[in-house]
């Protein structure tokens, strides 16, 4: 990143990112060219990755390439995904492929094109706590920096006037399954640890894939293609009614512009809530691609007649489980709608329970007497990303943005990837005070809600004056 000259590790830092998942990636990469910007960003891990777990032969991001880090705020940024295509001299081949949905793998290695060659990223370095210094009027943040054996090497402190939190989701594991997970012997793994146990899933004798959304589909999908006709021993349960297809229209997919985002901050704190859980089809779903690729896997295994050893129960949640002998495992599964019960013995279990949004508890412990909280005890956060904070410290100045911790705020595009590089723009354009990123006013035909609290867009014709009648005509 680039710094003022004769930076000293006691002159306040402009931002510190704290983790480099792809929302800071993309603010790194934006701030890149802001030459006035002293940011820094530091990440535990040694490397970027995403989802590496998940990263199956074939599997395709549900947005198109354009949702890359910078492309829908400066599309003439050196960090597209095009200009990375360009570099490993691969433009034209991509042109011929004409793919609008780029592979998982691919988007990986984009990304890592993209922090390798960025300066300003520190990876190794774990940040331990923040506090705000209010003599010094700036937040205190502290890492260690760690070896190549992931131990601690060095203590270290930076002092900043804004902070930008990305450390991102874990995955989820439901209660009655985390003793399975935790303890030796059958495999029971969540889907983030997916291709590392690969070959000793398909190995198994029964698998189980918990989890009716996009990666439990291309789990699935994935074991079945490479399991024997007639002994795929497979099965598929979820807790929706349905393995429904994603809502993929175009109209549906204005839910993820910031018209959308607008609109949900500003409604009441129970309307959000509600209409996060009702809109569960917008992100948690299946892409009907993959559904068809199920579907026809299936058939094809029966065109000598006779069914493919596969179950596929939708509406289904697992009660409690536990181990037989230490060799199998033990469902016992619960139908929603019919009420019915069953028990389910199976030899490895995989979880595609999805993710859940980092606690912030640890990081912020510093600051919690002066978080301000909703009814939930949720963060409140604003408009522009920033926690809500007391006086005594966003009045000097001091600001905590979130990025990807603020669905229950900002509704369901604040994981999405296609509004990372909008929600980065934004908090630049906050930072610096200035607009060195215009952002556009309108970005959906959907009008959402029948108050519009957006500025309006002018018409793009004025109707002509009428001349009125004279009396008598």
């Amino acid at each position: 990143m680039n710094r003022p000259p004769h930076h000293d590790g006691d002159t306040p830092r402009d931002l510190v990112g704290i983790g480099i998942g792809p929302s800071n990636l993309s603010l790194a990469a934006l701030a890149h060219p802001l030459a006035e910007l002293d940011a820094v960003f530091y990440e535990q891990r040694p490397a970027f990755h995403w989802h590496p777990g998940l990263l199956i032969d074939g599997a395709t991001l549900q947005v198109p390439f354009l949702a890359d880090l910078v492309t829908l705020v400066d599309p003439a940024s050196p960090w597209t995904f095009l200009n990375y295509l360009k570099s490993r001299e691969r433009l034209f081949p991509f042109y011929f492929a004409e793919r609008f949905r780029i592979q998982r793998a691919e988007y990986d290695a984009y990304c890592r094109w993209v922090a390798d060659n960025l300066p300003g990223l520190r990876f190794r370095h774990q940040v331990d706590g923040v506090r705000f210094n209010p003599e010094r009027e700036v937040f205190e943040v502290d890492h260690i920096q760690l070896d190549g054996d992931g131990e601690a090497e060095a203590l270290g402190r930076t002092v900043t006037r804004n902070i930008v939190l990305g450390v991102g989701t874990e995955p989820y594991v439901p209660d009655p399954l985390k003793p399975l997970v935790d303890a030796p012997g059958v495999p029971v793994l969540h889907a983030a640890d997916y291709r590392e146990h690969r070959e000793a899933l398909l190995q198994a004798g029964h698998v189980t894939v918990i989890g009716s959304g996009q990666s439990g589909a291309e789990i699935l999908l994935d074991l079945l293609r490479n399991r024997p006709a007639g002994r795929e021993g497979l099965h598929w349960l979820g807790r929706t009614a349905a393995f429904a297809p994603m809502e993929y229209s175009k109209l549906g997919l204005e839910h993820f512009t910031p018209d959308h985002t607008r609109y949900f901050h500003a409604l009441a704190e129970p309307a959000r809530d509600q209409l996060v859980g009702a809109q569960w089809q917008l992100h948690k779903a299946i892409d009907a691609e993959t559904i068809a690729d199920i579907h026809d896997e299936l058939y094809r295994r029966t065109l000598h007649g006779g069914w493919p050893d596969a179950v596929l129960t939708p509406g289904v949640h697992v009660r409690t489980a536990g181990r037989i002998a230490n060799t199998k495992i033990e469902l016992h599964l619960e139908h929603q709608v019919q009420g019915t019960r069953s028990r389910l013995t199976t030899d490895a279990v995989v979880l595609a329970t999805g993710y859940r949004e980092r606690p912030l508890g640890r990081i912020l412990a510093g600051l919690e007497p002066y978080l301000r909280r909703d009814s939930a005890g949720r963060p409140r956060v604003d408009e522009d990303f920033r926690l809500v904070l007391d006086p005594s410290v966003s009045g000097v100045g001091c600001t905590v943005y979130v990025q990807n911790a603020e669905r229950h705020t900002h509704g369901v595009g604040a994981p999405d990837l296609g509004l990372a590089a909008w929600r980065s723009a934004t908090i630049l354009n906050s930072v610096t005070g200035k607009e060195p990123y215009p952002l556009p006013r309108r970005t959906a035909f959907t009008t959402f809600g029948l108050e519009d609290r957006r500025p309006q867009i002018p018409s793009a014709r004025t109707p002509k004056a009428l001349t009125p009648l004279a009396e008598g005509i």
